[in-house]
């Protein structure tokens, strides 16, 4: 598990927790703010540590964390969930996106009866109880915190063994927690999956449509018609759906109208959702402040590998490349 990794804003959630402690400074300097991921090495030497210093129960250390589990945590996918109308869409969100938030190992999602698993393999290596145990638990509170309300597992299952007190678990939880399972699994209801989520963070939402506002603005003028499909697609984009079907939808016509008109202003869906990437990608890459995998999952690609070769491509150049041109 030598090149698996979490997000530096996950990481975040440890240090917040030990500033309410009052033990701040007791684990060193947190992540740099130029570091977008932590490897998993430091992070399992960082949960070890916290919980030593923990002066509450070591068994429940990874519960009483993921407390304070918050969408910030999880960079821009957890706004972007967030922005969601049901927890389905944003833990289908979570699900595209996750590895630019745990890195370890895969997330595989699929429909069990009146519900839906969330399992994770050890084909990458266990990591721990006290990793798993965090990212489970944070999951959950993060539905929670999605929702405003007391969602509860329907199963869960650890591959670790099975601790001596299993209470605060169920507890925590509001279902039997399992220990020493070929996979970790959480099972959550239909009912649950429909709740609709409290909102997205109102200032993030309005920087990045004031982002997209304003790059619209300064694009070369263009007919009508494909002005207000590029608007259409720009949120669209955001929200990570990126398929000729979804434009369509969201304009009320159908696919194949919609090429038809496409083509009659010398446009093709391909060309217009590159262009508009391209233009997307470099006010993001102006604003020092986004980093460059947010700007990937901003424009719909789920690895920053996949964004580089497309701007590579756009503009002959890598986006660290094209920043620090633009940005002197």
């Amino acid at each position: 598990m030598n090149d698996t990794r979490v997000a530096a804003s996950y990481v975040q959630l440890l240090f917040e927790h030990m500033a309410r402690l009052g033990r701040a400074e007791a684990l060193g300097e947190p992540p740099a703010p130029t570091e977008t991921f932590v490897a998993l090495r430091r992070w399992q030497a960082l949960l070890e540590k916290a919980r030593e210093l923990d002066p509450g129960p070591k068994a429940s250390f990874a519960l009483r964390l993921a407390r304070g589990i918050a969408p910030r945590h999880f960079g821009v996918v957890g706004f972007a969930a967030l922005a969601c109308g049901t927890l389905a869409e944003a833990l289908q969100r979570l699900e595209r996106y996750h590895r630019s938030v745990y890195d370890v190992n895969i997330a595989q999602v699929h429909p069990v009866a009146d519900g839906v698993c969330i399992e994770w393999g050890v084909e990458r290596g266990r990591p721990g109880a006290l990793v798993d145990e965090t990212a489970i638990a944070a999951l959950v509170q993060l539905t929670r915190a999605f929702t405003g309300q007391p969602v509860r597992a329907r199963e869960v299952d650890f591959v670790n063994p099975r601790p001596a007190d299993v209470r605060p678990y169920e507890d925590f939880f509001g279902s039997i927690v399992r220990f020493g399972r070929p996979t970790t699994r959480i099972v959550l209801s239909a009912h649950d999956l429909a709740l609709p989520l409290r909102g997205a963070d109102a200032a993030l939402l309005a920087l990045l449509d004031a982002q997209a506002e304003a790059l619209l603005q300064q694009v070369a003028a263009v007919s009508e018609p494909v002005g207000v499909w590029r608007q259409a697609l720009v949120g669209l984009i955001r929200s990570g759906r990126t398929q000729l079907g979804d434009l369509a939808q969201s304009l009320q016509m159908s696919p194949r109208s919609l090429q038809r008109r496409l083509a009659e202003h010398g446009h093709s869906f391909q060309t217009l959702l590159s262009q508009t990437r391209q233009q997307l990608a470099e006010a993001y890459l102006r604003d020092d402040s986004v980093e460059l995998a947010e700007v990937a999952l901003l424009l719909g690609y789920s690895e920053q590998s996949a964004f580089t070769r497309a701007f590579r491509q756009w503009s002959g150049q890598s986006p660290l490349q094209w920043r620090r041109q633009h940005t002197r």
